[in-house]
């Protein structure tokens, strides 16, 4: 399967999809809130590596997927799951890299300015699900 980037499926997205993204971002984000606030921000910060709109994201992209294939006549139960795992092995990239950040800001926040290990911490994150990425479509 081969990653594009296609713009004119901005016109399929609904108003009360984008909504149902958002309260489940904000749902998980406070849930690690509430967790940070019982078990400590250690704990907590573990569930911030959680991809917020991932869940309904993944609904919403297996939706899309199965309404254009009965559009054009056929059941799209395959390959909405084919797009969806798409989707999710692309958040686990990200997600290592959202560790790389995660690991080099513990160290670096103590010692340097918070400009700084941001933007370290960023650029860290940027190439190494860009790395994860070019391995991934090599193998």
């Amino acid at each position: 399967m081969r990653i594009q980037i296609d713009f004119s499926a901005l016109k399929e997205i609904r108003w009360y999809q984008l909504a149902i993204r958002f309260c489940c971002g904000g749902l998980i984000t406070a849930a690690t809130g509430l967790i940070a606030r019982k078990y400590g921000p250690a704990v907590g910060g573990l569930f911030l590596a959680f991809p917020a709109i991932f869940p309904a994201g993944a609904t919403l992209i297996e939706k899309h997927e199965k309404e254009k294939k009965q559009r054009a006549g056929v059941r799209g139960d395959r390959r909405a799951r084919q797009v969806v795992a798409l989707d999710a092995r692309g958040a686990a990239m990200g997600s290592v890299g959202l560790l790389t950040f995660a690991l080099l800001a513990s160290k670096l926040i103590v010692h340097h300015q918070p400009w700084l290990v941001m933007t370290a911490c960023t650029l860290t994150w940027l190439a190494t699900a860009l790395l994860i990425w070019l391995i991934a479509k090599r193998l």
